[in-house]
This record gives structure tokens, C-alpha cells and sequence, in this order.
């Protein structure tokens, strides 16, 4: 697992094909397999992972398979998921919307294209 520990801030697109830990802050775009976004964490950008934990904060459209929105989750912008968890006293202002069979297969097809 990769860490962006709490004083690091990164201006720019965040791209792994395993695992990561937010604690710092990005300004732009977040893709991985995992992505945990810490308490103090933040991203100003699109997350696109196929699981995604929020405890920060998140501005920015979420596309993942398994979203869980923690109690400390601040999240501002559209949510794309299969599976959704929100716990009680999460802040979400934005659309919660399934993913459908069409949206899969486009996935996979972004995810054959290297970045």
C-alpha cells in the first residue's frame, strides 16, 4: 500500500495499480485499485477506484465499485457505485447513482487504455 502521508500536498493526477492511503491532500484527479482517503485527507478531482473509503474529504465525482462513506465524510459531487455504504452523520451534496451493466463494460474499457 502507497501513502500520502498528511504533510504531503500534491497538485496534479495520482495514478496506481495497487492500493493507497490519503492523508495529505490532492489537487486533481486519484485513480488506484484501493483508495483510502484518511480523516485529514483530501481530493479536489475525480476518485475512480474499484473500492473507495472516504473519512475525509472528497470534492469531485466518486466511480467506484464498493463506495463507503464513513461518519467523518465530507463529499461534494456526484457518487458512481455498485455497492454504497453511508454512515450515519457522513455530509454528502451531490447525486448517488448505481452503476448499470452500460457504465460497466465502459470501465473496462477505460481501464485497457494505459495512461
Amino acid at each position: 500500500m502507497s501513502t500520502i502521508s498528511s504533510d504531503l500536498r500534491i497538485t496534479g493526477d495520482v495514478v496506481s495499480d495497487g492500493d493507497i492511503q490519503l492523508d495529505g491532500s490532492v489537487q486533481g484527479n486519484v485513480r488506484s485499485r484501493t483508495l483510502i482517503i484518511g480523516e485529514n485527507g483530501s481530493v479536489t478531482g475525480e476518485v475512480s477506484a474499484e473500492s473507495v473509503r472516504v473519512l475525509g474529504k472528497v470534492v469531485g465525482p466518486i466511480r467506484s465499485k464498493a463506495v463507503i462513506l464513513a461518519k467523518t465524510a465530507h463529499v461534494t459531487g456526484e457518487v458512481r457505485h455498485e455497492s454504497l455504504t453511508i454512515d450515519s452523520g457522513a455530509f454528502i451534496d451531490g447525486h448517488c447513482k448505481r452503476l448499470d451493466a452500460s457504465d460497466s463494460r465502459h470501465e473496462e474499457r477505460l481501464s485497457l487504455v494505459k495512461t
